[in-house]
């Protein structure tokens, strides 16, 4: 939202779910949805990210969700290390998966953020 708001877009985030984007960037001559996604995996040559989502909870019921270019104008994807790209969705190849890091997607990469925290796989799990 900083970045979008740093280049002009007057920045929504819609209210209860919205399954097709994160944000709404409002540039005044045009309204952008946005889908938001982060990564921390690094393959050691590139970075990892899911496009797709596969539910997250026991009662999930198998239909895997992707990404839908109609439903969504841009991609903006911040990964560990603080690299960021902002992507139009007619640019993605995938509506599963893509990785980044290397010459494909090299010149929709913006400015680097903060790394994302990292995430200690011990604290993550739940107890009682």
């Amino acid at each position: 939202m900083h970045w979008l708001g740093s280049h002009g877009a007057t920045v929504a985030i819609p209210v209860g779910h919205s399954p097709d984007y994160d944000v709404l960037a409002d540039f005044g001559d045009r309204i952008l949805r946005v889908q938001v996604k982060t990564s921390s995996c690094w393959t050691g040559r590139r970075w990892t990210v899911s496009l797709a989502t596969r539910g997250g909870n026991q009662s999930w019921s198998g239909l895997v969700k992707r990404l839908d270019a109609s439903r969504c104008d841009s991609l903006f994807v911040h990964v560990g290390d603080g690299r960021r790209w902002y992507i139009p969705v007619h640019a993605l190849d995938g509506t599963s998966g893509l990785t980044l890091g290397g010459p494909k997607y090299a010149e929709f990469e913006v400015e680097r953020g903060d790394p994302l925290p990292a995430r200690n796989p011990a604290e993550a799990t739940l107890s009682s």
